[in-house]
This record gives structure tokens, sequence and C-alpha cells, in this order.
């Protein structure tokens, strides 16, 4: 029994196991981007309005058209006042709207050569590669070469050491 009781402290009070985890990571990236050609354009349609005050009418303004691809006409109108000699306030606007396209000129280079645009447009050339390159090196810093307009070119090293106890 005696002998049991000075085995039982020993396994309690052994020394702990160490453990040690050394993790490195190193990671190379170039990313090269050359963007494509855009064109947004918003179709505007025909408007007419007229007002007044103290106007007769005889014939009123408008549009008129039947064109499903061109836009509206304006037509006049016959306006006379109503009273003479009293005061009065008229007015009439328009805007003739945009005639309907049907194709867009094909790409050329990367580039819209002749884009057919709306009244409420925005265009975005492609970019050119021209000399956008970029390279990665077992034993040094990514490198980017700049290319034309409309690029970008990103070189990246990642370095990354842990260690646990």
């Amino acid at each position: 029994m005696k002998r049991l009781f000075l085995l039982i402290p020993t396994l309690f009070f052994a020394s702990p196991v160490m453990s040690a985890e050394i993790t490195s990571r190193i990671t190379d990236s170039v990313q090269l981007t050359v963007d494509g050609p855009a064109v947004q354009s918003t179709r505007l349609g025909s408007t007419y309005s007229v007002s007044g005050s103290n106007v007769s009418v005889t014939t009123l303004g408008g549009l008129t058209g039947s064109s499903a691809t061109a836009p509206a006409t304006v037509s006049a109108g016959d306006y006379s006042i109503n009273t003479d000699g009293s005061a009065f306030s008229f007015s009439e606007s328009q805007f003739v709207g945009d005639t309907v396209v049907t194709s867009q000129t094909a790409l050329s280079s990367g580039q819209v050569a002749a884009p057919n645009l709306y009244s409420s447009s925005t265009q975005s050339q492609g970019g050119t590669a021209g000399d956008l390159a970029g390279t990665l090196s077992a034993t040094g810093v990514p490198t980017v070469t700049a290319g034309g307009a409309g690029t970008t070119a990103i070189g990246q090293r990642t370095i990354e050491l842990s260690v646990f106890q």
C-alpha cells in the first residue's frame, strides 16, 4: 500500500508535453485588367405643353407622327388674346425626341468607333493593353508594367509568420 501511494503522486506531477506550431506563408499575386467599352444611352420622347390665361384657342398645337422609329413633329396652334387691353400670359414649349436607332457600330480594336447616342448618353472607351504585363518571381516582389489607357495592374506580396506554443 505504501508503494502504491508513492506511485500515484508521481503520475499527477509529471511534466507536460510541449507542442509548438510554426506556420510560414508567402503569397504573390498579379492582377491585370483591361476595361471594355460601354455605351449607355436613354432615348427621350417628344413633349409639348401650352399654358396661359386670357388666351383663346382656335386650334390647339401638339405633336403628330405615326412612325414608331421617327420622332414626333410639332403642329402649330392658333391662339389669340381673349379680352383686348387686359393682361394675359402665354407659354408654349416643345422638345422633339430622338429617332430610334436599331443597330450599333461594331467594335474596332476594343473601341466603339461611331456610337449611336440618344439625348442622355454616357460612353466609356475600352482600354488598350499596350505594354501591360506582370511577372511573379520566386525570389522577389512581383513586378508590373503599365499598359495603355483604361488598364490596371496590381502586384502584391503577402508574408505571414505565426508561432504558437
